[in-house]
């Protein structure tokens, strides 16, 4: 039996209750199968808008960030351009608002004036709404009564009890969509129409359409179009290149496995990496080698 030592990587999520811890317990289970060699060590933090810093002082080694924040690091938007880089992407985020059937709410302009729970307070999905709200000529802070949530988790009851009249949330399988979904009353997903995602993406061109599929939560009964981005697992800057190339290959080995693990992160494949990345230089150099020898 060996007894080397392993190589210990510690991973950041977010507040529990929202869909990054989530995939982080099946990013962490596959990759520490894969490779026994490696130990991801999972971390509860405020989510994405804490990771960022968190990785560019080391104090985490590598950790999952939702796009809009990803992009405002990238870009340089309100501070310095991250030297932070791509391990791999996790998966598409369709944002959008759910409400409980039983309410009148059904186009994102019925919610103005009313509370609506944005999400945890370091979580990229507020950053989101920011983005698409504005597109809409809306303000998040003006036009709603917005509420901020300590944990991701406690949203759905105050939707639930009527406390707020909706949540905001995006992705596939997000814990908090569930929840409501399986309410006694039911849910109601409310996205930007047709009108209002061609404003989105002509103010905020790095968003991109997505469509939620037909039954992906209990009472989406057609396709909902909406708008978002790729969420990414980020390394802080001096990761080893030794490092990146095991994580992505023990990751990518295990896509089958990742996939049986959690349905949303069947997204998270080799080929989507490159083709989400805004450009290939911000993938990790020892990612782009394990890319390379897959032809990619």
């Amino acid at each position: 039996m060996s007894t080397a030592p392993k190589t210990v990587v510690v991973l950041g999520t977010a507040t529990p209750g929202g869909g990054f811890p989530v995939y982080g317990a099946a990013f962490a289970d596959t990759v520490n199968e894969t490779d026994p060699t490696l130990a991801i060590e999972q971390r509860n933090t405020k989510g994405s808008t804490e990771n960022v810093p968190l990785l560019e002082d080391g104090r985490l080694d590598i950790a999952l960030v939702q796009g809009e924040v990803a992009h405002e690091a990238f870009s340089g938007i309100g501070r310095p351009p991250t030297k932070l880089r791509i391990v791999a992407a996790m998966y598409s985020t369709p944002g959008m608002f759910v409400v409980r059937a039983d309410t009148p709410y059904r186009r994102v302009e019925d919610l103005r004036g009313k509370p609506v729970a944005f999400g945890a307070k370091g979580s990229g999905l507020v950053i989101l709404s920011r983005y698409v709200l504005d597109g809409l000529g809306l303000d998040q802070d003006r036009d709603f009564q917005a509420v901020y949530l300590d944990r991701a988790g406690d949203g759905p009851a105050m939707v639930l009890d009527g406390r707020t009249a909706a949540l905001w949330g995006g992705g596939l399988g997000w814990p908090g969509f569930s929840t409501v979904a399986q309410g006694p009353a039911g849910a109601r997903f409310i996205a930007p129409d047709a009108a209002g995602i061609a404003r989105i993406l002509a103010k905020h061109a790095f968003l991109k359409p997505m469509t939620v599929a037909l039954g992906a939560y209990t009472g989406l009964d057609a396709p909902l179009p909406s708008v978002g981005s790729w969420s990414f697992v980020l390394a802080r800057p001096d990761l080893s290149d030794h490092i990146a190339y095991r994580l992505a290959r023990a990751l990518h080995r295990g896509e089958a496995a990742l996939a049986r693990r959690l349905p949303q992160a069947r997204e998270t494949t080799a080929s989507n990496t490159a083709a989400a990345a805004p450009n290939p230089g911000l993938i990790h150099a020892g990612v782009r080698r394990y890319l390379r020898e897959l032809g990619i």
